[in-house]
């Protein structure tokens, strides 16, 4: 079988900090640009897709060479201030050619994707033609409320928002058959297949052993009837990159593998490398 060529549609990138320092070993990993651009080099993945963490300081978004990435709206803006406050700081990023998008963090933010606050940041995603990505289903710990990342909440605001392109993040997992129908039913939504492992894997066994996982993965991918608008994602360093391109691998039918690695997320986050 032809080797893909891949882009890691979703990841997060920061170096610096503990937390992920540590699930980065468990991964069997190092959270260093070194040794990510070796991996990825290896695996050939060719570009990666930052989900932001950090702050709406242009200062903190300074990434290597053939990453991206979609600045993120953590629970900050949503205490004691509004969207609206940050507008402009939120515009400075979606002028940047490297910002491809925004993320949003519904669960660790306790506010559904429907409502109001949100209202700025889709006027300007739209304005500007980019993605807005939604985390949604499992969250990593339990401070979070998954009632506001449950995939339907993502229905009502890609019904209201026609014109705008939405991702989501996860597939919704758990709820894979709720986040199917949201996909299927929407066709501005696209989704990643992010985060759906976490450190190591044997995937010989993990397909025998969770089988009725896999088949239900399967099974819902294909209702959607959409594999143009699902995108490979890793959500590093919570994984082991060759375990997850293999599981993904897997999990995908063999002709639609290129446009699952590597073509929907560059079309879909505009990237511009060449096909």
């Amino acid at each position: 079988m032809k080797k893909p060529r891949i882009i890691d549609a979703h990841l997060h990138f920061c170096p610096s900090e503990p937390y992920f320092g540590e699930i980065a070993r468990e991964a069997g990993h190092e959270n260093n640009w070194e040794h990510l651009s070796r991996e990825y080099r290896r695996l050939g993945i060719e570009a990666g897709v930052v989900m932001g963490n950090r702050s709406l300081d242009p200062e903190d978004h300074k990434y290597p060479p053939g990453l991206f990435y979609c600045v993120g709206i953590d629970r900050t803006y949503l205490k004691g201030s509004t969207l609206s406050d940050a507008a402009e700081r939120i515009e400075v990023h979606l002028r940047r050619p490297e910002c491809v998008g925004v993320k949003l963090y519904p669960g660790y933010n306790p506010t559904y994707v429907w409502e109001e606050a949100y209202e700025p940041v889709y006027r300007l995603a739209e304005l500007y033609q980019k993605p807005v990505a939604i985390h949604t289903g499992e969250t990593a710990g339990p401070g979070a409320l998954l009632k506001y990342c449950h995939p339907l909440t993502l229905d009502e605001a890609a019904a209201r928002h026609p014109g705008l392109q939405f991702v989501m993040c996860h597939f919704g997992n758990p709820w894979l058959m709720d986040a199917a129908a949201v996909v299927d039913k929407n066709p501005n939504v696209a989704l990643d297949l992010s985060g759906l492992l976490e450190g190591r894997v044997d995937v010989d066994d993990l397909y025998r052993r969770k089988r009725g996982y896999m088949e239900s993965l399967r099974t819902w991918l294909d209702y959607t009837g959409r594999y143009d608008a699902v995108m490979f994602g890793t959500d590093w360093p919570l994984v082991n990159l060759e375990e997850y391109v293999e599981f993904i691998a897997r999990l995908i039918p063999e002709e639609e593998q290129e446009k699952v690695f590597f073509e929907n997320a560059n079309r879909i986050y505009r990237l511009g490398l060449e096909s």
